[in-house]
């Protein structure tokens, strides 16, 4: 997927207001990663989005959050330094929806086994930072996600992972997804949605479609 040069300058998609009714306005973390990309996914299903850059672009039209992919170290002092840390965790707090792609799922994991940082500790799931390491950073392969039979289960997704995180365990509260080589790699749990691979890098919308069910 190939992102118009338009996303770099936008703030906000030109629907925000007209499209309110129908899906709620997502705040996407524009701090730092591949923010663009989900806003070009989110203008191509019609659904209003808005970046978040500081604490006061999270006002009352946010009712859900993806947190995108990129480095997770950076983003965290950057949620604090911000001040979107706070509006965000209580977001999450209260079980609205937030979609964690890559970095976004080690921000959600309730502890990382090779990291001392604990962010919003939501999702209930060990995991571990950039466990792929530099010679499988970067693959793609194909799967399910959800279980047949389910309203929502989607049939042969595509999976591009970049350096992605290793799910290491997965407590009761949340549930597989999706796996590769029968290792988890997407997890969800109330209204969490947590990828170690890139959905808004692909031309799929499916998973976006789903999120915004939530």
């Amino acid at each position: 997927m190939v992102v118009a040069v338009e996303y770099i300058s936008k703030e906000e998609s030109d629907g925000v207001e007209s499209g309110q009714e129908r899906h709620g306005v997502t705040g996407i973390l524009a701090v730092q990663g591949a923010f663009a990309e989900h806003a070009a996914v989110l203008d191509r299903l019609g659904a209003p989005w808005k970046l978040l850059r500081a604490a006061e672009d999270f006002d009352d039209s946010i009712d859900r959050v993806i947190l995108p992919g990129g480095e997770s170290t950076t983003q965290g002092k950057l949620l604090h330094s911000t001040g979107l840390f706070e509006p965000i965790a209580e977001h999450i707090k209260a079980g609205k929806p937030v979609f964690g792609t890559c970095a976004g799922m080690i921000l959600l994991a309730k502890r990382l086994d090779n990291d001392e940082h604990v962010y919003f500790g939501a999702l209930d799931a060990v995991v571990r930072r950039n466990a792929y390491g530099r010679q499988l950073g970067s693959f793609a392969a194909t799967a399910d996600f959800g279980e047949p039979g389910d309203a929502d289960f989607i049939k042969d997704f595509p999976l591009v992972f970049i350096r992605g995180p290793y799910v290491v365990s997965v407590g009761g509260s949340a549930r597989v997804e999706t796996e590769v080589d029968g290792h988890p790699v997407a997890l969800r749990q109330g209204g969490i949605l947590a990828t170690a691979f890139h959905p808004e890098l692909t031309d799929d919308t499916r998973l976006h479609e789903l999120f915004l069910s939530l």
